[in-house]
């Protein structure tokens, strides 16, 4: 299931531009020494992708605490079923119940801390920047996470953000350095296949917790994401 982090990560990245492309394009990086600003771009998506790992680690924890508990059947289909519900309701159903209300001082501490360090050129500053854009809010980071927690293991819930970061940064890194090399057309597009791929890695998620016996999509036993028998001699 791994896969589908990294797939997630690259069809959702219309989306994150939409949403940090402003802060890609910001960056202070050097316009005159492209290896100079190759490197600091780079510096800036490991920022990202460091926050991804570490919420990885802690929602992969909480699978893993799952699956200790022996319910990491239906906790796939769970994960698969609310994938798909994040999707199908409208976000203004959500909005209703004001979920982000106890964490809105730590929002905007981090969009405060965000905005200072656009002042500094210095490696630190990117790694910073990225750091805390990984940490902002995003409706794709969430579905992200409900496949972190399927992982069931603190290691692989790191992979699969990390993989699903990597997904994000081709397209990311082409906000820097060409600002408008798609049509508003094409990129529309798109958006609209995202709610789809959502759906389909939720579908995916779904037939893993069911056991049908299909091998790599729905395997007949249920040691989905680790070794079937202990190393022990």
């Amino acid at each position: 299931m791994l896969y589908s982090a990294f797939i997630f990560g690259l069809i959702s990245s219309l989306h994150c531009i939409g949403m940090c492309g402003p802060i890609a394009m910001m960056l202070p990086v050097d316009r005159d020494n492209p290896i100079k600003k190759t490197i600091q771009v780079l510096t800036y998506h490991l920022g990202r992708l460091s926050a991804y790992a570490t919420i990885g680690l802690v929602f992969g924890l909480l699978g893993k605490g799952f699956f200790m508990a022996g319910i990491q059947q239906q906790l796939s289909i769970f994960i698969g079923i609310a994938m798909i519900a994040v999707i199908l309701i409208p976000e203004k159903i959500f909005a209703k119940y004001n979920f982000s209300k106890p964490v809105f001082k730590l929002i905007s501490k981090i969009k405060m801390a965000l905005g200072s360090q656009f002042k500094n050129k210095s490696y630190k500053s990117l790694f910073t920047i990225g750091l805390l854009n990984g940490f902002l809010p995003c409706g794709m980071v969430y579905v992200a996470l409900f496949g972190a927690i399927a992982m069931q293991s603190a290691t692989f819930g790191i992979l699969y953000m990390i993989l699903f970061g990597l997904g994000t940064v081709p397209m990311m890194s082409s906000v820097v350095y060409l600002n408008s090399f798609l049509s508003i057309s094409f990129r529309n597009k798109i958006q609209k296949a995202i709610p789809y791929v959502a759906i389909g890695i939720g579908i995916l998620f779904i037939l893993r917790g069911l056991g049908l016996g299909i091998p790599y999509v729905s395997p007949s036993n249920m040691s989905l994401f680790v070794q079937e028998q202990p190393n022990c001699h």
